[in-house]
């Protein structure tokens, strides 16, 4: 079983390689882990420079147990090979569960990390959950309790409109505080 998230590769920016600006032929590979070393790569901007933009929509398929996507900036360099310009390392949670719902598009920048766990740059992302059919549930009744989205799954089989509800603890305590 997995989520599928739409991650649109956007720009990055202030991207170095020794200490030099990179001129040019970078591109995006996404991976997410647990997916047996599957990735998705976008095109190459030959013109961007240090700034290059991508625009570019990758749809990946993420893993329940899966727990991070890693964003890396490569460049290419004589001949087929490619070098890493930096990595980003962002936790599924940032686009899964909590206050984030399906279908909504976000915007986000994460800090790029070079192999020697210095800064070097920034990568510029979109994402939006896609809606999936096996994790949705067709008798689900929604509801809002303090403005905080409910979900309840019916009991009774027979037409009855008693819900057994869920609400996130930390909510609560949160209410109780105020």
């Amino acid at each position: 079983m997995s989520q599928t998230i739409e991650i649109t590769i956007l720009s990055a920016e202030n991207l170095q390689e020794n200490k030099k600006t990179i001129k040019g032929n970078t591109f995006v590979t996404v991976q997410c882990d647990g997916s047996n070393d599957e990735s998705s790569t976008t095109k190459l901007d030959s013109e961007g420079g240090s700034c290059p933009t991508w625009n570019e929509k990758l749809v990946i398929d993420v893993p329940l147990h899966a727990r991070f996507i890693t964003i890396e900036v490569k460049y290419k360099t004589r001949g087929s090979s490619s070098s890493s310009v930096g990595i980003a390392r962002i936790p599924v949670s940032d686009f899964f569960g909590g206050y984030v719902h399906e279908n909504q598009l976000q915007f986000l920048s994460y800090r790029l990390w070079d192999d020697r766990v210095r800064r070097n740059g920034v990568v510029n992302i979109s994402t939006k959950v896609k809606l999936s059919q096996q994790n949705s549930c067709s008798n689900s009744i929604s509801s809002t309790v303090n403005g905080v989205p409910v979900t309840g799954i019916p009991v009774a089989g027979n037409g009855s409109n008693r819900v057994v509800t869920g609400i996130p603890t930390g909510w609560l305590n949160y209410q109780r505080n105020i």
